[in-house]
């Protein structure tokens, strides 16, 4: 639909007849008020499906949307399909309170910050009035799972005999990339030169056009790409094998290990290195410094080396 603001004339495509009319409707009341301040009352059904769209327009990846969905989803079904106009105080904390019974705290945190972008959205359209005040709870601090030096040594060595699974390994510990990315790297990402390769992020869409990776790695690499057909495009034809990273896990001790705790281990060398939070942010692709410290850093090393250094036996 298409109207005239200020000499201008400005569109807006939306997907369905009913959201044009919705946006017909508000545009019309702007234009002909000198101060639009009151809102509109939509029906649940409207809301949502408009909010999920606008996430999609905005360039947001699936699994990003489907978490917003599934956050909707639960509101929905403790407190009910209820309308903009309902949407106050009282039922959001009616809905944390309730869903807090039910899942862990991480999980509500989750939902609380979702909903809180709801509402923002809500009240930028004007669906929604009044402040609605939203506050995440305390968790409580999960150890950091890595590795130790001796069991990295172990699992490479473990592998030698799967020739693919630890290519993975050691991008994974070489370079902090998720399972998916290194899935996803061509022949011709790799700078074999300059000992660095392009890599692009399916979740964060983000990309790195010069990706340093160690030294030792790119030899490795090398040598494996060396032996691959030269029309493979892709330097892993192969679909990862959770049997295979199962049995390793098994003989090692380690059936909890997850892969991607190789890129919580990258995460902590570097820390346990003296490297800074920034630079490993960077790095990891995190939008913020806390998720790089809180949840991939596991800096119990530094602590002892810190404690190391006070000169007791001086004392003594």
């Amino acid at each position: 639909m298409g109207w005239y603001e200020s000499g201008k004339r400005k569109t807006k495509a939306l997907p369905t007849k009913a959201l044009a009319e919705h946006f017909r409707k508000i545009k019309y009341a702007q234009l002909n008020s000198d101060v639009f301040t009151g809102t509109v009352t939509v029906d649940w059904n409207q809301i949502r499906d408009e909010y999920l769209h606008s996430k999609k327009v905005a360039g947001y990846v699936e699994d990003s949307i489907y978490e917003v969905a599934l956050t909707l989803r639960h509101f929905e079904r403790i407190i009910g399909k209820c309308n903009s106009k309902q949407i106050t105080q009282s039922v959001i904390d009616k809905y944390i309170l309730e869903r807090g019974r039910e899942a862990i705290r991480s999980t509500l945190n989750k939902d609380i910050r979702n909903l809180r972008a709801f509402v923002r959205w809500c009240r930028k359209n004007r669906y929604v009035n009044g402040e609605i005040e939203f506050k995440e709870l305390k968790e409580d601090e999960r150890p950091v799972k890595s590795l130790s030096n001796t069991q990295i040594k172990k699992i490479i060595s473990a592998s030698k005999r799967h020739k693919t699974l630890r290519m993975r390994i050691l991008l994974a510990l070489g370079t902090g990339l998720r399972l998916g990315d290194i899935d996803s790297i061509m022949i011709s990402d790799i700078d074999f030169e300059n000992n660095s390769v392009t890599t692009r992020s399916r979740k964060t869409r983000k990309s790195m056009g010069s990706r340093p990776v160690p030294v030792p790695i790119m030899a490795e690499l090398k040598k494996y790409v060396s032996r691959l057909d030269t029309k493979q495009e892709k330097i892993f034809n192969n679909y990862f094998s959770r049997y295979t990273w199962k049995k390793i896990r098994r003989k090692l001790s380690l059936d909890d290990l997850k892969f991607h705790d190789l890129r919580k281990t990258f995460c902590s060398v570097l820390a346990q290195n003296g490297v800074s939070t920034a630079v490993t942010q960077k790095l990891l692709e995190h939008s913020s410094p806390d998720l790089t410290n809180k949840v991939y850093t596991n800096v119990d090393p530094v602590l002892r080396h810190a404690v190391d250094q006070i000169p007791v036996g001086d004392w003594l």
